[in-house]
């Protein structure tokens, strides 16, 4: 019974993971900094009166979306080679949707590139269980094993070693 139950709270945060992404990708065409915040939050205030979050798992939605999309808006910016380099993954496993959202909140050029990279440096975080993630491979800080994320997923300890936190396993560009 409990099993069952946090399988549904987990389907209920990929989903509305999924439909903050589809509700940025759909909103301002001038995304500036300031201006993808209020979108996050209008995000964050549909989801409330769409779903029964609490205001911490509301909080968590946001940071996970920003998190991955500021991952994402770096890892782009420092020359990678694309969304598929960045997750480590065959986009065609992928959802187009997802895709989609990610790539057009991400190659939005409007958006401040200072203020970003600023802002950026101030929250880069390291994943860890229990968060909502984009897919792909994520590794283990403590003994590097590989984790393949197939879709938005909530992150599991590690399976090798139990340890909680992860950074993207991409081929990603140094800083």
């Amino acid at each position: 019974m409990k099993r069952e139950q946090d399988l549904q709270h987990e389907h209920r945060l990929r989903e509305s993971y999924t439909r903050m992404l589809g509700r940025l990708r759909e909103g301002a065409h001038e995304l500036t900094w300031e201006n993808l915040q209020q979108e996050l939050d209008e995000a964050v205030e549909f989801e409330a009166e769409l779903e029964e979050f609490t205001k911490d798992e509301l909080s968590l939605l946001r940071a996970w979306v920003e998190r991955d999309l500021k991952d994402m808006r770096r890892y782009l910016s420092a020359g990678g080679e694309g969304v598929a380099a960045w997750l480590g993954i065959d986009l065609s496993a992928l959802s187009r949707k997802v895709v989609e959202s990610l790539l057009s909140i991400a190659d939005r050029s409007s958006i401040q590139r200072e203020q970003f990279e600023e802002d950026l440096e101030a929250a880069r975080a390291d994943y860890c269980e229990g968060e909502m993630a984009a897919p792909g491979r994520m590794a283990c800080v403590h003994c590097e094993a590989i984790v393949e994320l197939q879709g938005v997923t909530r992150i599991e300890p590690c399976h090798q070693c139990g340890h909680r936190y992860f950074y993207r396993a991409s081929d990603s560009v140094e800083d």
